[in-house]
């Protein structure tokens, strides 16, 4: 089995409702994940955030951590902005707002990912135009993040949540129709166990195009702690050739902390 990198969720503040983990500044989280042997974290916060760069840069180079990924939910669930809306300007939002966490991750050297903020088809939508909208505003920012060095990756998220990207099959196919250049799809453990008739089957329909992987046991609490056998979902990533971060990215029980300590135990002890 190779040796594998291990990210982690993390926020400025989160409630015990959402799957994050560490919570502080970034310099913080980066210095409470490499205690617990993390080697990345990802960053749940708002495009507008004011952040501390050289601080960050130095905990990269003090700790041996750095900033994974950045998260772009809260542009929705806070934002309420949606690259799908048929309002001309929740979509101009949107866009100017993926571009500020492009320019983010640039400057942190991560990439990003595209999830609840790719917006949904509204009932009785023509789900075609809404898809050819998405797909016309990835491809600006697939490009925009190309030329920055920033990778989009979209999230596969289950049925309950969202309806656009539920499986794997349905964001390759998305993928593979409009190609847009630097979009990746991001597949989660925890998702895949409500969506996937097979997990494995899953990633290895994604073989070449997996740019980040969410561990979360089936009721979203810790690897390990549930019924999902990741021995398996480990050797197939490994037989795709996916080389990115694997991130904990579960809910904070028993807390957050400890949460980190035992998936990481755990994922470490099937390598």
């Amino acid at each position: 089995m190779k040796n594998w990198k291990y990210a982690v969720s993390s926020a400025d503040a989160a409630p015990v409702t959402a799957p994050i983990l560490l919570q502080g500044s970034v310099v913080e989280n980066l210095e409470k994940a490499a205690k617990l042997g993390y080697d990345a974290i990802e960053v749940h916060t708002r495009e507008d955030v004011e952040l501390d760069y050289d601080a960050i840069r130095d905990a990269y180079a003090r700790t041996g951590a750095r900033v994974a990924m950045v998260i772009t939910g809260r542009l929705n669930t806070e934002g309420m902005c949606s690259l799908v809306a048929d309002e001309p300007y929740i979509v101009s939002a949107a866009m100017d707002g993926m571009r500020q966490y492009i320019d983010m991750a640039q400057k942190l050297e991560a990439g990003i990912v595209v999830g609840w903020v790719k917006g949904n088809v509204p009932k009785g939508g023509n789900r075609e135009k809404y898809l050819d909208r998405l797909a016309k505003n990835l491809r600006i920012l697939g490009a925009y993040g190309k030329d920055r060095g920033v990778p989009l990756n979209l999230e596969v998220i289950n049925r309950y949540e969202v309806n656009i990207f539920t499986t794997a099959a349905e964001t390759m196919e998305f993928l593979e129709k409009y190609q847009p250049e630097n979009c990746f799809a991001h597949l989660d453990a925890f998702h895949m166990g409500i969506d996937e008739c097979d997990p494995i089957e899953a990633i290895r329909c994604c073989k070449g195009r997996i740019g980040y992987f969410h561990l979360a046991d089936n009721s979203r609490r810790y690897p390990g702690s549930g019924q999902f056998d990741f021995a398996r979902i480990l050797h197939a990533l490994e037989d795709v050739g996916y080389d990115g971060y694997l991130s904990v990215e579960c809910l904070p029980y028993p807390s957050g902390e400890e949460a980190a300590e035992k998936a990481i135990a755990y994922m470490k002890s099937l390598s």
